[in-house]
């Protein structure tokens, strides 16, 4: 973990026991910076010619791992912690340095993303290594698709990390590339191939999971100067070598919400009762999880999109909210929300396309499933999916993490549920500090609206 990221107190426990909203909920938050634009953005932003702020930049163990891996690469990058800005000077596709270690932690993002950025170097030997969890986290399709684009890359046997990159560049062409386990192998692999020798067409074997932060790649790379595609058919990308990348025309960039953390406060209604704004998360954004409000939507709670943001609302007196059979292969990230808050819904709860969340911070799939039977919840786990059969809670549990912080972050929001009437901690959170990979302030936020610190909102219906 970076030394200069600081958890706040309540973080800093062994194991955090959660205090139930006992009223309906009645507040507004902002969100931090996306981790996925953030670090998206700070690649693009080292391979742009000039320099780019961004503002509202994240700043979390992931998105530092990736702002020192810049620095050690040569890259002069003026953070502010306090303003939440980030400036990358770029070097024009040109990596200063020749040969670095760099660490990635158990960051997904940072990994595949400076593994293919490091490749693009005209001449340069780089290692990268991660903790014992990132060396079981899937590589092996980019490793692929960077050996046969001319990189020599040496791996562990599962072709992923450590790695140690020895390259002249990347030479274009034709290469098909296998991104089913993460979507970031592709989005990786489209932000450099502007920089290959020549034009790289990019042909999926067999289709990716979370196919909008494709999506969200694409759109970046066109905010930063790149023309979109000349063809683009199915699962087919055709990039042309020699744009260079730019920075926006203002030279900052802002930097949305993060609408993963959303799905936590959108959910926690249906919990606790009441209302609540996520300030500044609109559909129109660059984010596919914002689509999580239409699971909750289908569940009975009521979700209205205003300038100010997305709200959402269960009033008291409300029926219970029901159970919902959703696909969340595009939207994995937010289904550890939805599986927390079934033992509150009515009627049971499935879920599928989460399969490749097998292999992210924790077995995802397994994590939920064992934490929810410990609550004593009926759950049905399959390789792709989980069915959740709502029971009478059981109390006094603490929650295991696995260090991960969106497990944490969704049982947070089941033990806002006030399950004895009186207020009194039922459900304890261990090692709460996982939460700094992406969102540190994370429990004071939600400390803040049981305590009624924040603004009182209620936008007009």
């Amino acid at each position: 973990m970076p030394t200069n990221l600081v958890p706040f107190q309540s973080t800093m426990l062994r194991s955090l026991p959660i205090v139930p909203i006992s009223q309906p909920v009645s507040g507004a938050v902002t969100l931090p910076g996306s981790k996925s634009i953030t670090n998206r953005a700070l690649v693009l932003a080292a391979m742009a010619e000039g320099t780019t702020r961004l503002e509202n930049a994240l700043f979390s163990e992931d998105t530092l791992i990736m702002i020192q891996a810049l620095k050690d690469l040569g890259f002069a990058v003026r953070d502010d912690q306090a303003a939440a800005t980030i400036e990358v000077d770029g070097q024009g596709g040109v990596i200063p340095v020749k040969k670095a270690d760099l660490q990635v932690g158990n960051a997904g993002t940072a990994a595949r993303f400076l593994t293919a950025f490091c490749s693009v170097a005209s001449r340069g030997r780089y290692r990268l290594d991660g903790v014992p969890q990132m060396r079981h986290r899937p590589m092996a399709g980019l490793v692929a698709a960077l050996r046969r684009l001319g990189v020599r890359i040496n791996a562990s046997e599962r072709d992923s990390f450590p790695l140690e990159i020895e390259t002249t560049g990347l030479r274009g062409g034709e290469i098909t590339i296998d991104a089913q386990a993460s979507s970031q192998m592709l989005s990786a692999l489209l932000m450099v191939a502007p920089l290959a020798r020549s034009d790289l067409r990019i042909q999926l074997e067999s289709g990716t999971v979370s196919r909008p932060f494709v999506n969200m790649t694409e759109a970046m790379m066109h905010q930063f100067g790149q023309p979109f595609y000349q063809t683009k058919t199915g699962d087919t990308f055709s990039v042309a070598a020699g744009n260079p990348y730019r920075p926006p025309l203002s030279g900052v960039y802002p930097v949305e919400g993060d609408a993963t953390a959303a799905s936590y406060f959108l959910a926690l209604p249906s919990a606790v009762g009441g209302e609540i704004l996520v300030r500044d998360m609109r559909y129109s954004g660059l984010q596919g999880d914002v689509d999580f409000a239409e699971v909750l939507a289908a569940t009975g709670t009521e979700i209205v999109a205003k300038p100010e943001g997305l709200w959402a609302r269960r009033p008291a007196g409300a029926r219970k909210p029901n159970g919902v059979a959703r696909d969340f292969t595009a939207i994995s990230d937010t289904f550890l929300t939805l599986a927390a808050i079934a033992p509150l819904l009515e009627g049971p709860t499935r879920i599928s396309g989460i399969a490749h969340t097998r292999k992210q911070e924790t077995d995802r799939v397994h994590a939920m499933s064992f934490e929810l039977r410990k609550l004593g919840q009926g759950v049905r786990e399959t390789e792709d999916s989980l069915e959740i059969h709502p029971a009478p809670l059981v109390p006094d549990m603490e929650i295991t993490t696995y260090n991960d912080h969106r497990v944490a972050m969704s049982f947070a929001i089941l033990g806002s549920y006030d399950l004895r009437g009186d207020g009194r901690p039922w459900l304890n959170i261990k090692d709460p500090g996982c939460c700094a990979k992406t969102f540190p302030h994370f429990f004071d936020v939600l400390e803040e609206l049981r305590s009624g610190m924040t603004q009182k909102t209620s936008p007009n219906r």
